[in-house]
């Protein structure tokens, strides 16, 4: 089936069979990366892409019913190749370790600057919960979520 997605700002047509995940075709049609593939079943977090501005992970969405919503993934994040505050503050604060949870980490943590929430470390916290990082650079994460809530912009 025909289904017309937008992705990064960027207008797609491509043809998909209709029970494939939006995950699946984010990375295999698309060949955008940042999302990645780890449980299968919603509870890693590690596909959270943003689907009209709210994350969700992507496993658990059919491509079809993202069908006329904006899709951002970590790719989309930077305009002209200029590094976002969420970005710039995930490498000051050093909150990068293997990259598998990363990407989630970041289009999670700009849904939740761009909300305008108050710089409170609970708030950090639950909005990042559902994303697993085995090499717990949670602390570092925080800080740097912390940061960039600090200096929006």
């Amino acid at each position: 089936m025909m289904v017309s997605l937008t992705v990064n700002r960027e207008h797609r047509d491509i043809e998909i069979d209709p029970m494939r995940t939006l995950l699946e075709v984010l990375r295999e049609d698309l060949h955008l990366t940042g999302a990645k593939e780890r449980c299968g079943v919603g509870e890693c977090g590690s596909c959270v892409v943003l689907l009209d501005g709210i994350p969700v992970t992507s496993c658990l969405v059919l491509a079809v019913d993202a069908a006329g919503c904006e899709i951002e993934t970590a790719e989309g994040l930077a305009a002209d190749g200029e590094l976002t505050a969420v970005q710039q503050a995930f490498i000051g604060a050093g909150a990068l370790q293997c990259g598998f949870c990363t990407p989630a980490m970041v289009v999670t943590a700009t849904a939740l600057v761009r909300s305008g929430a108050p710089p409170d470390p609970e708030i950090v916290k639950d909005a990042l919960g559902g994303i697993l990082c085995r090499c717990g650079t949670y602390p570092k994460v925080l800080d740097a979520v912390a940061q960039a809530m600090g200096g929006r912009s």
